[in-house]
């Protein structure tokens, strides 16, 4: 049986409400592993949607234990609060292609 993992891409997407917990970890790790086994690259996302919990300081740790666990990434961190413009476009582009 052949596996097709041509460009494979990957990606991680915390919410930094608080300390990168190990379902967390697990998950970077996995996807992370994934990535890598298959030439294929890794995105981090940060999910700082909920402005009234999200703090800079959560980002930085999170970060902090993704490198301390030795896991890297190829592209980010993006942070979805500052992408708006990035979605309405498109769905606006869905909405009038019908």
């Amino acid at each position: 049986m052949s596996r097709n993992t041509a460009n494979v891409k990957v990606r991680f997407a915390p919410s930094p409400t608080g300390y990168l917990h190990i379902g967390g970890a697990r998950t970077a790790l996995f996807n992370w592993l994934f990535a890598r086994s298959n030439s294929g690259s890794m995105v981090l996302r940060i999910e700082d949607t909920d402005q009234q919990r999200s703090t800079s300081e959560d980002v930085e740790r999170i970060i902090e234990s993704l490198q301390w666990l030795g896991l890297d990434w190829d592209e980010g961190p993006f942070f979805q609060s500052q992408r708006w413009d990035i979605y309405r476009e498109y769905a606006q582009r869905l909405i009038q292609d019908g």
